[in-house]
């Protein structure tokens, strides 16, 4: 058994302690006015000892902590989301490497899209599905989360450009916040969503091959009448009767052919994105290279979804 050393390299076992308390030194996440229901779940989630939980009952007392190096940040639902996003603005001054995600009651577009212009991890508007707010608390306190993941190249209400890394939690935080600004009817958002987050993975997976140093190009346009999603990624493209292992290439006789194909590939389960993306939409154009993808959706004029055919038009 080794001894700690002596004389000129005396090692007291009081400072060997005090070195192995600042190895293990836990985070710090701070939950402003949380709900019993939001508090217990997050509290599963940041666990003692990697994490120490610090409750504040209002922005301001969160203010006040502002000595404190907080590693996450989680407002108050109860909060409106422009007061967050001030809120969000002051933290990213004296702590900016600090993660926030705002919860708020009363939202609107314009405040997500402040939000993440400003840098929050993630934003959150009622009703808070509690589940997807856990997944996203693990995502921002994952080692391996990079907080560049989405650059903002130009934003508003109707029109908005994105270049992201080639990584989920990026992806992940992306859809969330691009779900929060469009200003759509339900139906036609949750169609828009489904299709824009197949392609979306499509693209980091297949074009990136899960490459964070690759990017990914998005950008989503919205008139009274339609809404346009474009995704470019950095890969060498593809054809569709190139893609067996895709189920939108199985015969009518055959629905799961894909499924075998998928296996004796050993690739993951699933196969279904192009498929799903197309049936939600009414046009999915691809460019001739194959690594560009623009999805349409009408709208009608009562702002309710324009119902697709049974076969949305899809150009290679």
């Amino acid at each position: 058994m080794n001894e700690l050393p002596s004389g000129g390299s005396h090692f007291e076992e009081q400072d060997f302690l005090h070195v192995t308390e600042a190895v293990v030194e836990p985070k710090i996440a701070l939950l402003i006015d949380p709900d019993s229901e939001i508090r217990e779940n997050l509290s599963r989630i940041l666990a003692y000892p990697q994490w120490r939980i610090q409750i504040a009952s209002d922005n301001a007392a969160a203010l006040a902590l502002k000595a404190t190096r907080f590693d996450l940040v989680v407002t108050a639902k109860r909060s409106s989301g422009k007061n967050d996003v001030e809120l969000l603005r002051e933290i990213k001054g004296f702590h900016p490497h600090a993660k926030v995600i705002i919860l708020t009651d009363e939202s609107t577009p314009q405040d997500a899209l402040d939000a993440m212009r400003l840098g929050a991890f993630s934003y959150f508007s009622k009703p808070i599905y509690l589940p997807a707010l856990g997944q996203m608390v693990r995502d921002a306190i994952d080692g391996a989360c990079l907080e560049d993941g989405i650059e903002v190249q130009s934003a508003n209400l109707h029109s908005m450009k994105f270049v992201l890394r080639c990584d989920v939690i990026s992806a992940e935080r992306l859809l969330q916040f691009v779900n929060e600004v469009a200003d759509l009817p339900d139906q036609e958002k949750t169609i828009v969503a489904s299709a824009l987050r197949e392609l979306l993975m499509n693209a980091i997976e297949y074009g990136g091959n899960f490459d964070p140093q690759r990017h990914v190009e998005m950008s989503y346009l919205r008139t009274r009448r339609a809404v346009a999603c474009r995704i470019k990624d950095p890969g060498e493209g593809f054809s569709l009767h190139e893609i067996p292992h895709a189920a939108v290439m199985n015969p009518p006789d055959d629905p799961l052919r894909h499924l075998t194909v998928r296996e004796a590939e050993n690739r993951r389960p699933g196969g279904y994105g192009v498929l799903l993306a197309r049936k939600a939409v009414d046009q999915l154009i691809y460019n001739e290279k194959g690594n560009e993808v623009l999805l349409i959706k009408y709208i009608d004029q009562e702002g309710h979804a324009h119902a697709p055919a049974s076969s949305a038009h899809t150009t290679v």
